[in-house]
C-alpha cells in the first residue's frame, strides 16, 4: 500500500515535481534544460511520462516563445477550456491577453454558412491580431490545418505555434504538416494532446518569466 504524505495545500505541487524529477532519473531520462520545465510541467498535468518522447521541439523554440511573451505576444487557444486554464494574469504582466473565439456567434454563423468548424473561422479572425500571436491548439486539428492553409495563400503566418490536439481524425496528420514548415513550434507527435496540455505549455513558459522578472 502506497504511503499517505500530508503536505500542505502549496507544499503539493512543488512535491510531485520533485517525483517527476525522481522517476525521470530513475528512467535515465535526460531531458535538454531549456525544454525541461515544460515537459514536466505537461508530465505534471497528464500524469504521462510518454511525453517525454513525444514532445518536439523546433530549433530554439523555448527562446523564440519567451522573447514572444516577454515582448507582449497575444495567445490565441481553440477551446475554453484552454482559455480558462491559461493564467491570464501572469501574461498580462508582459502585456499579451488571452483569446478564444469558439462560442463566438459570427463565427458560429460562419461556419455553418460555410459548412466548416468553428475551430477554422476562429484561426482566420485570429489572424487579423495586429500583433504577434502564439496560437496553442490543444482539441481541433481542423485548427492546425488553417493556420497551414492560410500560410499557403496570403502574406501572414502565426508567430508561434502549440499544436498538441487529441483524437483520430487528421490529428497526426495536421501535426506534421506544422512540423513541415519553418514556424517555431511545440508540437507533441501522435494522437494524445489536449487542452489541458495546450494550457500546460503556455503556463510554463509564463511561470519560468515570471519567476525571472520578480
Amino acid at each position: 500500500m502506497n504511503r499517505i504524505e500530508q503536505l500542505l495545500p502549496e507544499e503539493i505541487e512543488k512535491r510531485s515535481f520533485e517525483i517527476i524529477s525522481e522517476e525521470l532519473d530513475h528512467m535515465g531520462v535526460i531531458l535538454p534544460e531549456d525544454e525541461a520545465m515544460i515537459t514536466k510541467r505537461v508530465i505534471h498535468t497528464s500524469a504521462d511520462f510518454e511525453y517525454t518522447k513525444t514532445l518536439t521541439f523546433s530549433k530554439d523554440a523555448v527562446a523564440i516563445a519567451k522573447e514572444l511573451i516577454v515582448n507582449g505576444a497575444d495567445i490565441v487557444t481553440d477551446t475554453n477550456m484552454a482559455f480558462s486554464g491559461i493564467n491570464k494574469k501572469a501574461l498580462s504582466r508582459f502585456g499579451g491577453e488571452v483569446h478564444c473565439y469558439m462560442a463566438d456567434e459570427t463565427v458560429a454563423k460562419l461556419a455553418k454558412e460555410r459548412g466548416c468548424t468553428r475551430a477554422t473561422v476562429s484561426m482566420e479572425m485570429a489572424s487579423e491580431i495586429e500583433k504577434p500571436v502564439i496560437f496553442a491548439i490543444g482539441n481541433a486539428p481542423t485548427a492546425l490545418i488553417q493556420l497551414y492553409n492560410m500560410m499557403q495563400t496570403k502574406q501572414w503566418k502565426p508567430a508561434f505555434v502549440i499544436g498538441v490536439p487529441v483524437g483520430f481524425v487528421n490529428v497526426e496528420a495536421a501535426k506534421e504538416l506544422i512540423m513541415e514548415t519553418e514556424l517555431p513550434y511545440i508540437v507533441n507527435r501522435g494522437r494524445k494532446g489536449g487542452s489541458n496540455i495546450a494550457a500546460a505549455i503556455c503556463n510554463a513558459l509564463i511561470y519560468e518569466l515570471t519567476r525571472n522578472h520578480q
